[in-house]
């Protein structure tokens, strides 16, 4: 699976922007999908995940009502909703596939998100 992320930019504090990620490969369906992010100097962290039904989602708490994942298995694509936005949302996006939501075996490039105060 190639996981190409796309849909980041430079938005005012609490604009919106909504990001992509499109897979590659006929087996998309069968993959939980889960958003990260990471700024400079710091460790990647997990901000949202979807599972491989798109029945179940889970959320970082300080992106809960804020951001919505959602999936369409048929365009083997996951999105991320993101509005309220707060420059302490700046950061590079990753999106990843995997099977178990501690282990994921593909990533995306990356998206820079920034958020200006």
């Amino acid at each position: 699976v190639q996981l190409q992320a796309s849909g980041g930019g430079l938005v005012q504090a609490g604009g919106s922007l909504r990001l992509s990620c499109a897979a590659s490969g006929q087996t998309f369906s069968t993959y939980l999908m889960a958003w990260f992010r990471q700024t400079p100097g710091k460790e990647r962290e997990f901000v949202s995940g979807i599972a491989s039904s798109g029945r179940r989602t889970y959320y970082k708490d300080s992106v809960k009502g804020r951001f919505a994942i959602s999936r369409d298995n048929a365009k083997n694509t996951v999105y991320l909703q993101m509005n309220s936005l707060k420059p302490e949302d700046t950061a590079v996006y990753y999106c990843a596939a995997g099977r178990t939501w501690e282990n994921y075996d593909f990533w995306g490039q990356g998206t820079q998100v920034t958020v200006s105060s």
